[in-house]
């Protein structure tokens, strides 16, 4: 690694590189790629580690960490071992809403052994009519017999057939829009639940993302998680917190295949001189060093203001914007200074890539984020 921008610094960060290296997550990164599947075993070790969960409260058995300190901690996950067990260790923030609303028998249940990695839970928004556009979900939980019956289909699901429950998000018949839409926990093995893989996807291949089909699926009352008709509210409040922390891990990996190329370009000699030599590839890296440290320094700081409630999410939005953009950036010139070499799977710039570019879409596309930054600029009451 280069001094001119140091790593970011933080006790914990001595915790994250001693299981990295116990639980080999750089080897598993690369063979997960090849062979996917769910990580099981790399789940509850990082689990025992105590890094799953980094921002729950200890009261729920979660370490607690401020949400700046917890995106040093994924930072470092995201560089020694790519987006995979950086984003298993924020599994239970992606599930935030059945930690913080959940009945007590469900976070017994099912949150507890989450941050332990024995049980995971998946998060389950996206529709075939519903992606971006949360409030647009279709999937219908009708009131029957003290609790309600889901019948719909969910899409492009994370964990689809590895998920031992799941969170679903369905609305009441005749509601439309935010309101009306609740947030249940469903065992995955229910009767009436059917589970489809899809075909591989670009990156991120161990999340085996696929279809979920509910067919009058019945759930109890004790099994929806808060309020009835208040589940868009809490999404909100999720993906405003996750998507600082996503912001994070995006840069840890990008700055590995910095560092890994700024390397390489002081060794590599082409055309007698060494490539760092050369302006048309030294002052890209330089300006992507640069670029990737401002984008950490604003992650950091919209992380805080959203702790302090000085920001609503509109800057963790545009963090995750400028972070995804900037890892693409970085990563592209990573695969062009390697050469043939950075273009083929022998090294991982490529793979982090494909599994970073998933980041403008999942959990909010940048256009969409972009344009919640844009009503804090224009509000809509302002507009004429």
């Amino acid at each position: 690694m280069t001094e001119l921008w140091p790593l970011p610094a933080d006790p914990i960060v001595a915790e994250v590189r001693e299981a990295a290296a116990r639980l080999r997550l750089a080897e598993r990164y690369r063979e997960l790629d090849r062979e996917p599947r769910f990580p099981r075993e790399e789940f509850r070790g990082l689990g025992a580690a105590g890094l799953v969960g980094l921002t729950v409260p200890p009261s729920l058995g979660g370490r607690g960490l401020a949400p700046a300190r917890a995106a040093i901690a994924l930072f470092h996950l995201g560089y020694l071992g790519g987006t995979a067990f950086a984003k298993l260790s924020l599994q239970p923030e992606f599930c935030s809403v059945l930690g913080e609303r959940g009945s007590p028998e469900l976070v017994d249940r099912w949150f507890r052994p989450l941050l332990k990695g024995e049980h995971l839970v998946g998060n389950q928004i996206t529709e075939p009519a519903a992606g971006s556009d949360a409030s647009a979900i279709a999937l219908r939980a009708t009131p029957a017999d003290g609790g309600y019956e889901l019948t719909g289909t969910k899409s492009e699901a994370a964990f689809a057939v590895d998920a031992d429950a799941a969170i679903v998000y369905g609305r009441a018949p005749g509601s439309s829009r935010a309101e009306g839409v609740s947030a249940f926990l469903v065992d995955q093995r229910r009767t009436g639940v059917r589970l489809q893989l899809d075909p591989p996807d670009l990156g991120e291949r161990w999340m085996r993302r696929g279809s979920v089909v509910y067919d009058r699926v019945r759930v109890a009352s004790t099994e929806r998680i808060g309020e009835e008709g208040r589940g868009f509210s809490y999404l909100k409040e999720e993906l405003a917190r996750e998507r600082g922390l996503l912001a994070a891990i995006y840069l840890g990996v990008a700055r590995a295949s910095w560092d890994e190329t700024v390397r390489y370009v002081g060794e590599r000699v082409a055309f007698g001189r060494r490539l760092a030599d050369q302006q048309a590839v030294a002052f890209p890296l330089v300006d992507d060093g640069a670029e990737l440290e401002a984008a950490w320094l604003f992650t950091v700081r919209a992380l805080e203001r959203l702790r302090t409630g000085e920001d609503d999410g509109a800057e963790t939005a545009v963090a995750k914007v400028r972070a995804t953009r900037m890892a693409l950036r970085t990563l592209e010139h990573a695969i062009q200074f390697h050469g043939g070499p950075g273009y083929s799977s022998r090294l991982p710039h490529e793979q982090r890539w494909r599994d970073v570019r998933s980041g403008p879409i999942a959990h909010g596309a940048s256009e969409v984020l972009e344009g919640v930054a844009a009503r804090r600029l224009w509000p809509r009451e302002a507009r004429r």
